[in-house]
């Protein structure tokens, strides 16, 4: 028996990517005409009011902050004295970032009248926001002591901005792919030549990802897909709109197993058995799963490797790799699980997919599942909120294998999230998670924004009171595991702002679907970012 990972969660997938914007420098200007010219002055005197307005208030705040105290008690202060002292540098330390804050609103405004069209400020206007919200940080850390919260509650009329919340400033715009633009290729397959798509690692996430590169193999081959039978696989139909695939390429692309088998007429048989990965085993398939297929009436020949490949350590594989290893003429093969497969791996993972279609994803959750995800939104979130898939179950062991940590503990989480919150300025988040709820428990007391408490939203248990959940209810989907897990991927993915698991398939197919909707956002992130856990425990 092969030895398989427990979850999908706990894979490693760096073969997993984002599709990120350019690299592009705030300041880049090219000298081509007098436009140009004039946004080449801009930028110098921006850059130089920019960095005076928030260095030098900075700097006159470190160096209070290093003022030796003992010298202080050397002139003869009280300890009354020094206290009032303190108190007064204090507030001069808040008026300075007070006038600081107007200033960033003052090059904001300018910034966005003067540069609307010009994409190299793209970059440059969130890094200002980025100095406002560290200047309030500071403020509030500043006010603390002296409970004096509703200073930075004043509006000021010279700038037209709200210093609470900042307005709509921080609202998180939504990223533009350009779907349209994307690589594709053409799915026009030959109806008597069929790819069997066959999935094994890992649960319900690894095997959509598995299904879709399948459906990239079958379309540079010019095959019919054959979606797995529910007995040696997930319930797909349960969770995945199927029709929805053919109608978004307009033709027959793929069939259920039900469908191919009555297309034979019980004569199933598998005419070559070409292997795409070997080792550990040949197409990663073990004998419980081949006992199975034989099961269901599948017959095979012999398994056949096409080349030295392990799925621990995939090779970059190209379009003409595939073709000449898998263009043959026989009416039906099967190249084993392709979870692993790294091939053509930009082309594959671009938003909106490799296949040319006219839909936005041809991979999503069904009608059903859908609106259920909408009333639940409507009921419970509105539209504006953010969602933060926590992955807890299992992440610890997995996540300090690998060489930087994924795994947070629930203070440094809350930290990251209140950051997220801060920015999108969202009064609520959804929660999908397996965590126990000793640690929701403790996130949620300390996800505050501003002095309030952020509510953490999670799908409650079936209530008849309540009619969010009665399509799935009357359909006899209620209570499913995965149309469960689907249905949280579907609220998450109709976020305003979405925070994932690093290394999880879960979240990467929150990713995918956000992209492909057009509802990702600049703020879409992983948990903590960029940050090492401040605590990881020694290795077993």
């Amino acid at each position: 028996m092969m030895e398989r990972e427990p979850s999908d969660e706990e894979e490693d997938h760096e073969n997993l990517i984002r599709a990120d914007s350019p690299v592009r420098t705030a300041f880049q200007i090219d000298d081509v005409n007098d436009e140009n010219a004039s946004i080449r002055r801009f930028n110098f005197s921006f850059c130089k009011w920019y960095f005076l307005a928030i260095i030098v208030p900075v700097f006159l705040i470190i160096l209070f902050f290093n003022t030796d105290v003992n010298n202080l008690f050397k002139t003869g202060f009280t300890n009354a004295n020094y206290v009032n002292h303190m108190r007064d540098s204090e507030l001069k330390a808040l008026y300075l970032l007070r006038q600081q804050q107007l200033g960033l609103f003052k090059l904001w405004n300018h910034t966005l009248l003067n540069n609307a069209n010009n994409s190299n400020f793209e970059e440059l206007k969130w890094d200002l926001l980025s100095q406002i919200s560290l200047n309030k940080q500071i403020q509030e850390a500043l006010l603390s002591p002296h409970q004096l919260g509703n200073v930075l509650n004043v509006s000021d009329s010279a700038t037209g901005s709200s210093l609470d919340g900042y307005g709509g400033l921080y609202r998180c715009r939504k990223v533009d792919y350009r779907l349209s633009e994307r690589r594709t290729i053409e799915w026009k397959p030959r109806l008597d030549k069929y790819l069997f798509a066959i999935c094994v690692s890992g649960q319900m996430s690894n095997h959509l990802i598995c299904l879709e590169k399948h459906m990239f193999f079958a379309a540079l081959l010019n095959r019919v897909l054959i979606i797995p039978s529910s007995r040696v696989d997930y319930e797909f139909h349960r969770v995945l709109d199927i029709d929805h695939i053919n109608k978004c390429l307009g033709r027959k692309v793929v069939v259920t197993f039900e469908e191919f088998a009555k297309n034979r007429k019980g004569h199933m048989h598998i005419d070559k058995f070409i292997c795409y990965f070997s080792q550990p085993q040949p197409c990663f398939l073990d004998e419980e799963r081949v006992k199975k297929l034989k099961s269901l009436g599948v017959s095979m020949n012999k398994l056949e490797a096409a080349w030295e490949e392990d799925v621990k350590n995939p090779k970059p594989r190209t379009v003409h790799d595939v073709e000449a290893k898998f263009s043959l003429d026989d009416d039906v093969i099967a190249i084993g699980d392709v979870f692993f497969a790294d091939v053509e791996k930009k082309w594959v993972m671009q938003p909106g997919g490799p296949i040319s279609h006219g839909c936005k994803t041809l991979i999503e959750p069904s009608r059903l599942i859908l609106l259920t995800a909408q009333r639940f939104i409507q009921t419970f979130l509105g539209e504006n909120f953010i969602a933060l898939h926590f992955r807890r179950h299992g992440f610890l062991k997995f996540c300090n294998a690998k060489n930087t940590s994924c795994f947070y503990p629930v203070p440094q989480a809350a930290n990251c999230i209140n950051r997220v919150v801060e920015r999108a300025i969202a009064p609520v988040i959804y929660l999908s998670t397996d965590a126990a709820d000793s640690e929701t428990g403790v996130l949620q007391s300390l996800v505050v924004v501003n002095g309030k408490t952020v509510p953490l939203v999670r799908r409650p248990a079936r209530n008849s009171a309540e009619k969010w959940d009665a399509l799935l209810y009357r359909h006899g989907l209620e209570g499913d595991r995965q149309v469960e897990a689907m249905l949280d991927k579907t609220i998450c993915a109709l976020s305003d702002v979405f925070i994932g698991s690093m290394g999880s398939t879960f979240t990467e197919d929150i990713f995918r679907l956000r992209k492909g909707w057009g509802s990702a956002s600049v703020c879409d992130e992983y948990l903590c970012q960029g940050e090492v856990p401040n605590f990881i425990a020694d290795d077993e």
